[in-house]
């Protein structure tokens, strides 16, 4: 494969550097409170080089989820490759990852029902097969652990999936975060174990796992 030119690395460089900062602000503000204006003055270019790189506000937000989720996929093709890993324990290490993710700033907002966002998504090909693989993973691995007795098997399969997702834009993350009063990880290891193991304190919480997958100590 051809290595690029330093154009094309000078042009990557800058699209990755606008949709971190696009990132952080749909983390931060939402979708319809970030402006073009704003990414540009973030990213320290002129909004008409802007402009060049991504033609429309729908279509930047569009970007940097679709960058988020070639991440997210990236990590389920490695839990994916642990055969020693069980369907639960992928699910949490999955799950942990996106918590890993909010509290760092990175993790766009989910749009709302009647936002624009939402439509311009649903139109985006790209977005729409991203989406789709992940459900399609996640979900094959919720199936799995409720045979296996891992998981309530009289929720449906979406439910689990859904609830999951909402975890990527949990706001109790953020309000524990301000709060100073626990550290990021014991902020995801609380919020695992109310998601898996509920919140009635009979059941014995499942071993921690690393974004990899690896058991770890609490």
């Amino acid at each position: 494969m051809a290595r690029p030119s330093f154009r094309e690395q000078v042009l990557r460089a800058r699209e990755d550097a606008i949709l971190s900062s696009v990132n952080r602000l749909l983390a931060e503000k939402g979708f319809d409170a970030m402006t073009v204006d704003e990414v540009a003055a973030d990213v320290g270019i002129a909004k008409a080089s802007l402009y060049k790189h991504f033609a429309s506000k729908e279509e930047l937000a569009a970007a940097a989820m679709v960058q988020v989720l070639d991440r997210a996929l990236a990590l389920l093709a490695e839990l994916e490759a642990d055969s020693q890993a069980s369907p639960l324990e992928r699910l949490r290490a999955a799950t942990r990852w996106t918590m890993q993710v909010q509290l760092a700033g990175e993790m766009p907002a989910l749009p709302a029902q009647n936002s624009a966002l939402r439509s311009a998504l649903s139109a985006h090909r790209v977005y729409m097969e991203r989406l789709v693989a992940l459900s399609e993973t996640l979900g094959s691995w919720i199936v799995a652990a409720q045979k296996a007795g891992q998981l309530d098997p009289g929720l449906p399969p979406e439910v689990i999936l859904y609830t999951l997702f909402a975890r990527a834009c949990d706001p109790v993350l953020g309000l524990l975060k301000a709060s100073g009063n626990h550290s990021d990880e014991r902020i995801v290891e609380m919020l695992l174990s109310t998601c898996f193991d509920g919140l009635s304190g009979s059941r014995v919480p499942a071993p921690a796992r690393s974004a990899r997958g690896r058991a770890e100590p609490r």
